[in-house]
């Protein structure tokens, strides 16, 4: 995995890719979305989501974003 600069990074960019990964493997962090609170630090929240979600998560991570199997199903956190 290349490393980033995170300085380079736009933390709007960051999410919308977020967001478009997560969307391919059947998943949504409703709270997904930038902290506007700290802008020099370019922070993103996550949020909270079910255990379910977070185990669905943690297989399209695991999985490499190849979702055939646990991950795939209801959508919504």
């Amino acid at each position: 995995m290349a490393k980033t600069n995170a300085q380079a990074v736009d933390p709007y960019a960051a999410v919308e890719q977020l967001r478009d990964a997560l969307t391919r493997a059947d998943l949504v962090l409703p709270s997904l979305g930038v902290d506007v609170t700290s802008p020099r630090l370019r922070l993103v929240q996550l949020g909270t989501v079910r255990a379910e979600v977070a185990v669905r998560l943690a297989a399209a991570l695991r999985d490499g974003g190849d979702c055939d199997g646990p991950c795939r199903g209801a959508a919504a956190a």
